[in-house]
């Protein structure tokens, strides 16, 4: 049959659309972030651990971006996830503690990317205003709970249209539901997705799926040797060692009678370790999971995937549990990216540059072609991938503020160099430091054994780092009289409220 003119234009026009359509869609890639609580840099096998196995996440490293120097600006749940979202440091955002909600004015990615087109979602683990489990700003789709959730059987909310518990193991009931999602909104959109998992695991009280229960029980796990060197740490280290934050404590829960220092008390800390490991493997199933899905549907090429960490987590170093100190296992996060639109010619890479939290929302808009936020603090790492001597960061800055209710470290403030880092911490009232300061010649100590501080060949090493610490506070608009901190109470021994823990 002929066609008329104006139905052959409309057929070509829609023809055309159509093509267009298709075209931007491939340059705009989905985005799936999966965000572990209190992962250390080296809990995956691909970083080097010993004992852990995790081939799924090690197969995203293999054939993408492993970043061998990831940090979070403030090694806390919330103020991390905040400047995760936004780009910011905590002063900046607001989030200085695990009670406060992100802002609801607040921009943040996924508000970029939903103006982009974007359908986005968020299902696990938020960790921002502790009592609310309602839907947040950003978001299309939005499952979370209050609180921390609980490994087995956790009530969610659903969208804000009801709340019941779903049965089962926390990382596999939230994949699932990511993949529901996913699977839905392939049959509904054709728009790019971004997908934001929460997972729980390995946030403490660590509890494996039973499958993994026992797998490292013939580990042996001793406490790291630096628990028993701290003649030239601050004293405050010490007296955090039989609190709820230190080796000798109830290291959250596996130690019924405490203080114990004892040697033969390291079984309930060795005990804990394993379980932690333990609910890492659940989360490699996971991602196992999620990659088949992507590959299935022809996907799996076209997503940017975002595997990280909000902080790191102390294992036993320096005789302390948890986290929010400046020593390395306390900032170091692991994160891994797959984009291969960013590696087809680099191919796959380790990354040695300094990248922090504060990179992870330009980078994402970056990929998506999204409007990017301005007056944020970091950086799209684009710039950096296959060229190791692109300018790039040297140096930045740490900050962490007392917690009345976590009377365990004192106010953090440090900047950490490509070879030096310097720790100070400020009373919070503008007098004197009342604790020993601390600095570390990370390229040859990268387990910070040994203070430097009072070492006089060091001397000008350390006035060299004071200079680059206010430097440091600068770029993210502070000053020494601007930063703005609670007073240093002392560390307490009691142990906190049940229901914050």
């Amino acid at each position: 049959m002929r066609l008329r003119f104006p139905a052959l234009f409309c057929m070509f026009l829609a023809l055309a659309l159509q093509a267009a359509k298709t075209t931007h869609a491939e340059e705009r890639p989905n985005v799936i972030v999966v965000l572990c609580d209190d992962i250390r840099w080296n809990a995956l096998s691909c970083a080097g651990h010993p004992h852990l196995k995790t081939p799924h996440i090690d197969s995203l490293a293999s054939e993408g971006l492993y970043f061998e120097n990831m940090f979070c600006t403030t090694s806390l749940c919330s103020p991390s996830r905040a400047t995760i979202l936004s780009g910011l440091y905590a002063h900046a955002h607001g989030v200085t503690n695990n009670f406060t909600d992100y802002p609801a004015q607040l921009d943040s990615f996924p508000r970029r990317l939903q103006q982009a087109g974007y359908e986005t979602a968020y299902i696990g683990k938020w960790h921002m205003g502790e009592k609310s489990d309602e839907p947040r700003p950003g978001f299309d789709y939005f499952v979370t709970h209050k609180g921390q959730g609980k490994y087995f059987d956790t009530e969610f909310n659903f969208n804000g249209n009801g709340r019941r518990v779903v049965p089962g193991y926390y990382t596999t009931v939230v994949t699932d539901m990511s993949l529901d999602w996913m699977k839905e909104q392939g049959k509904k959109s054709d728009k790019p997705f971004m997908l934001m998992i929460g997972q729980k695991a390995p946030h403490s009280f660590y509890f494996p799926e039973p499958k993994y229960q026992h797998v490292f029980d013939d580990v042996e796990v001793n406490y790291p040797h630096s628990a028993f060197h701290l003649e030239d740490k601050p004293e405050w280290i010490t007296k955090r060692l039989k609190t709820w934050h230190g080796i000798y404590g109830p290291i959250f829960d596996w130690r019924k009678e405490f203080p114990d220092d004892r040697a033969s008390s390291v079984v309930d800390f060795a005990r804990m370790v394993r379980a932690y490991w333990g609910t890492i493997l659940s989360v490699d199933d996971s991602m196992g999971r999620l990659i088949a899905y992507l590959k299935e549907t022809d996907q799996y090429d076209t997503t940017m995937i975002v595997f990280l960490g909000d902080n790191g987590l102390l294992e036993g170093e320096h005789g302390m549990v948890d986290k929010r100190t400046a020593h390395e296992a306390s900032l170091r996060v692991p994160m891994i990216i797959r984009y291969p639109k960013w590696t087809n010619k680099s191919g796959p890479q380790r990354v040695a540059q300094q990248v922090l939290t504060t990179d992870v929302a330009p980078t994402i808009l970056d990929a998506a072609g999204a409007e990017p936020m301005s007056g944020i603090h970091g950086s799209s790492i684009k710039p950096i991938v296959g060229n190791p001597n692109a300018k790039w960061r040297t140096e930045w800055l740490y900050h962490y503020n007392y917690e009345k209710q976590f009377p365990y470290t004192p106010n953090v403030r440090s900047v950490r160099g490509d070879r030096f880092k310097y720790i100070r911490y400020p009373h919070g009232d503008g007098s004197a430091d009342k604790h020993m300061a601390e600095l570390y010649d990370l390229q040859n100590d990268p387990s910070e054994s040994t203070n430097l501080i009072n070492n006089p060949d060091f001397k000008q090493t350390v006035v060299e780092m004071q200079k680059r610490y206010v430097n440091a506070l600068k770029r993210v608009g502070l000053t020494e009289a601007t930063d703005k901190m609670p007073l240093d109470q002392g560390i307490g021994t009691a142990l906190p409220d049940k229901d914050i823990r």
